[in-house]
């Protein structure tokens, strides 16, 4: 399909035409004009990003802002310099460097996030409130029609006759694709699936394959953990050609749901540093970070990261 074809012209048209006209509205709340700050747009939005945690790894930063390493590195050196900022490196990876803002920088972002929300209330506050209201039901709309899978095409189901080998062989085809992992990684998975097939407990054990137009696309499992009343997550997995669906929050949401009634009190995870998309998905699901520790594995040099939800 195209972006030539005809029957798609009416919605490119209307999708650029808006947003030329959003870029001019929105300069009426710009950070360098209205609301009075010598931030540019992607300082802003660091220091928005930083004071919603106490410190953030550089590279998850970036993932956050989108922004490219050396674009994000000169920002940093900038906020640095003007006193808003501080960097040091991990104290477990030696290759990765922290950022926090310091208490002048937390005080620049409340003044920032006070402006910011002072400036759009004038924008739309002359309205009537009806406007306002299908003002704020367009754009939720708008971001759940981008972002939503395509309803009647993503589905969720146990799995069936040949799926848990097709959780093996695209974990390994996938990792080894995409990380350079070897075939380590393969046999934990394999190990795992074995494990599960042979000695589940379906009332506390579960998993699911996400499809795609009836064709596997994804997968994740509840595992009961050695610990007590909690369970594990084990093998998010969403294939390549079907990303950016919101395939995999949904897995993780499924699994979540399930642990609760089950009678979990936690859930855990174990993942590693390198895997920044399944790490936005457990901190959108709420998972915590509370442990990290670097190991050699699959062939590669690597930081493992265990992660905690509360029931």
């Amino acid at each position: 399909m195209g972006i030539g074809e005809p029957h798609l012209e009416p919605a490119i048209d209307a999708i650029r035409s808006f947003n030329r006209f959003y870029t001019s509205v929105i300069g009426a709340v710009d950070y360098s004009g209205k609301l009075g700050t010598p931030y540019s747009l992607t300082e802003a939005r660091v220091l928005y990003e930083l004071n919603r945690v106490e410190q953030m790894q550089v590279p998850w930063l970036r993932d956050a802002i989108r922004a490219e390493a050396a674009h994000l590195s000169r920002v940093l050196t900038r906020l640095g310099r003007a006193g808003l900022v501080e960097r040091e490196t991990h104290p477990i990876d030696g290759r990765v460097h922290v950022v926090r803002l310091t208490p002048q920088g937390r005080e620049a972002a409340a003044v920032l996030d006070e402006r910011s929300q002072q400036a759009i209330g004038d924008l739309v506050g002359r309205l009537p409130q009806g406007e306002r209201r299908r003002l704020t039901e367009s754009l939720r709309t708008v971001q759940d029609v981008l972002t939503r899978p395509r309803l009647g095409l993503v589905g969720l189901r146990r799995p069936q006759p040949g799926d848990l080998g097709w959780v093996i062989q695209r974990n390994g085809a996938v990792y080894a694709e995409e990380f350079g992992w070897n075939e380590e990684y393969e046999a934990l998975v394999a190990r795992i699936v074995a494990e599960f097939a042979a000695e589940h407990d379906p009332q506390c054990e579960a998993a699911w394959i996400a499809t795609f137009d009836d064709e596997p696309v994804g997968c994740v499992f509840c595992v009961r953990d050695e610990a007590p009343g909690t369970a594990r997550l084990r093998l998010l997995l969403v294939d390549p050609k079907a990303r950016g669906h919101g395939i995999g929050d949904r897995l993780v949401r499924t699994c979540i749901e399930f642990t609760r009634r089950a009678g979990y009190r936690e859930m855990v995870l174990w993942t590693n540093d390198v895997l920044a998309a399944a790490r936005g998905i457990y901190q959108r699901a709420g998972f915590e970070l509370v442990a990290e520790k670097p190991h050699h594995s699959f062939g590669k040099e690597l930081v493992g990261q265990d992660w905690r939800l509360s029931l």
